[in-house]
C-alpha cells in the first residue's frame, strides 16, 4: 500500500478510505492476511485521482473509476488520456464541490479548481491536460482570464499568508508557458506585413503574460516576435531597427521596471511604430506619448490587431 500511495501522491489512509467506502482497493490475495494491488487496481485509482483533480467529488470520481474499462495486462500510464471535462453528464451534480485543497478560489470554475488541485499535487501532466482542454474548448483568452489568473492569484495569496508554495507557483508557471507555446500556431501567411515585437522591460523577468498574448495574436493570423524577459535596452533598440515592427508591446510586472525613459529611447523608424505598454507596473506610472497603455489580454490583443491589420 505504501508504494501505491507514493505513486499516487496520497496518504495510505486515503487509500484505505477509498477501499472501505467505494471498493477501490487491492484485489489480489497473497499469503497471510495481506492483499496486493494488481495493475488494474492501480489503474482505477489513477482514474479516480484524475477525476478528483478535475473537480469531481470523491463519490463521483469513484463512480467514474469503477465504470471506466481499464487495460488488464498492464498499468495505465500516468500520461494516459484523462477523463472528460467535468462540465456536465455524470459528474454534474449542480453544486460545485469545495475547491482548491488549500487554495482559496471563491466563485472559480470547476476547471480552475482542478488546476489548483493538480498544481498543489505537483502533477504537471494533469495541469497541462486541463489547460489544453480549456484552450481547445474556450480559447486562449478565457483560459488565461478564467482559469490561469485565478489560480495564480490564489497561489500568491497562499504564499503571502503562509510563506509556502513557491515550488507550486514555479511549476504552474512552467505548465502555463508550455501550454501557451503549444497553443501558438506558426503563422505562415500573416495578415500584418510588419511584425509585432513582444518584450519585457529591461530587468523585468516576469514574462509569462506575454505568452498568452503571443498565442492569441498568432491564432488571429498576426506575426509576432517574442523577445523574452529582461531584454537590455540596447538589444531592444537593435531589434526595433532590424525588424521595423508595426507595433511593440512592453511588459512591466513591477512598478520599478516601468521606466518611461525606455519608451522614449526607442529608435524612430521610417515607418510608424505603434507602442503599447502593459502590466500592473504601469498602472500608476507615467506612460509617455506616443505609447498607449493596454489592460487585460483581450484588450491587448484587440488593440494590437487594430494597429497592425
Amino acid at each position: 500500500m505504501a508504494a501505491v500511495a507514493r505513486r499516487l501522491g496520497v496518504a495510505p489512509a486515503t487509500l484505505r478510505t477509498w477501499d472501505r467506502r467505494y471498493g477501490l482497493g487491492p484485489s489480489d490475495h497473497t499469503t497471510g492476511r495481506h492483499r496486493k494491488y494488481a495493475p488494474h487496481d492501480v489503474a482505477r485509482l489513477e482514474l479516480m485521482q484524475r477525476a478528483l483533480l478535475r473537480g469531481a467529488s470523491s463519490a463521483e470520481a469513484a463512480k467514474y473509476a469503477l465504470a471506466t474499462p481499464v487495460p488488464q495486462p498492464r498499468l495505465v500510464r500516468r500520461t494516459a488520456a484523462p477523463p472528460p471535462l467535468l462540465t456536465g453528464g455524470e459528474f454534474d451534480t449542480g453544486s460545485p464541490p469545495a475547491g482548491g485543497r488549500g487554495l482559496k478560489l471563491p466563485g472559480a470554475s470547476r476547471l480552475a479548481r482542478g488546476v489548483g488541485r493538480a498544481a498543489l499535487a505537483m502533477d504537471s501532466a494533469a495541469v497541462q491536460v486541463l489547460l489544453a482542454d480549456s484552450i481547445a474548448q474556450d480559447g486562449v483568452v478565457a483560459t488565461w482570464d478564467d482559469v490561469v489568473r485565478p489560480v495564480l492569484a490564489a497561489i500568491a495569496a497562499r504564499w503571502e499568508h503562509s510563506g509556502a508554495g513557491v515550488e507550486v507557483s514555479h511549476l504552474l508557471d512552467e505548465c502555463v508557458l508550455a501550454a501557451m507555446v503549444r497553443a501558438t500556431p506558426i503563422v505562415a501567411e500573416p495578415r500584418n506585413h510588419r511584425p509585432v515585437l513582444l518584450a519585457c522591460m529591461p530587468e523585468e523577468r516576469h514574462n509569462l503574460p506575454l505568452y498568452p498574448l503571443a498565442a492569441e495574436l498568432a491564432r488571429r493570423g498576426i506575426d509576432v516576435r517574442q523577445l523574452g524577459a529582461a531584454l537590455p535596452l540596447d538589444a531592444l533598440a537593435n531589434a526595433v531597427r532590424r525588424t521595423a515592427p508595426a507595433a511593440v508591446v512592453l511588459w512591466a510586472q513591477l512598478p520599478r521596471y516601468a521606466d518611461p525613459g525606455v519608451v522614449t529611447a526607442l529608435p524612430r523608424t521610417r515607418q510608424q511604430v505603434r507602442l503599447f505598454v502593459g502590466g500592473p507596473g504601469w498602472e500608476r506610472g507615467v506612460v509617455p506619448s506616443p505609447a498607449e497603455r493596454i489592460n487585460g489580454l483581450a484588450e491587448a490583443a484587440d488593440a494590437v490587431e487594430r494597429a497592425v491589420c
